[in-house]
C-alpha cells in the first residue's frame, strides 16, 4: 500500500501524521547501551550483531541498540490491531517528535557486525590481524592443531 506523502506543516486540522505512515515507529526498537571503551565490549556489540536484523547507532553521544523488529499488530493499512489494548510505551508515543519525516542520519550508524569491527580497530588501535567476513577462509589461510 502506498501512502501520499505530506509534510507535518501542510497537515489539516483534525488529520494525524499517522494517516500518511506507514507504521516506522513499530518496525523495530532501539534502546541505550554502554559506550564500547574494550575490545571485548566491541566484541560483545559484535555478537548481538550476529543474532539478526540488529544495528547500533549513536546519536548526541548516546549508543543505541536497534533490532528490527515489526510489531505483529500492525494492519495492512499500517494502523494498530490492538490500538484500545495498546502497551504503556505505545500510548505515551506521540507524533510531535516521531520519525516521519525524519532522515534517520545518525552520529555513527553500524549495519554489519565487519563495520563495527572496523571502526574498533580504529578507536582501539587494534591490530588489523582478525578478519571477520560471511565468506570461508581460504584453505592455504587455515592451520589446525595436531591432536595425538
Amino acid at each position: 500500500m502506498d501512502m501520499p506523502t505530506i509534510r507535518r506543516k501542510d497537515l489539516k486540522p483534525g488529520e494525524v501524521l499517522c494517516d500518511y505512515c506507514t507504521a516506522r515507529c513499530c518496525r523495530y526498537f532501539a534502546f541505550p547501551i554502554d559506550k564500547p571503551k574494550s575490545e571485548q565490549d566491541f566484541d560483545h556489540l559484535r555478537w548481538y550483531m550476529l543474532h539478526g536484523r540488529v544495528a547500533i547507532f549513536v546519536e548526541d553521544d548516546t549508543w543505541y541498540l536497534m533490532v528490527y523488529a515489526d510489531c505483529k499488530h500492525i494492519q495492512s493499512d499500517y494502523r494498530c490491531g490492538i490500538y484500545e489494548t495498546r502497551p504503556q510505551i505505545c500510548r505515551g508515543y506521540s507524533t510531535d517528535n516521531c520519525e516521519y519525516d525524519d532522515d534517520s542520519v545518525y552520529d555513527k550508524f553500524f549495519e554489519t557486525p565487519e563495520q563495527l569491527w572496523e571502526y574498533a580497530q580504529a578507536v582501539l588501535r587494534l591490530k588489523k590481524g582478525r578478519k571477520f567476513s560471511p565468506a570461508p577462509p581460504d584453505p592455504s589461510e587455515v592451520s589446525l592443531p595436531v591432536v595425538g
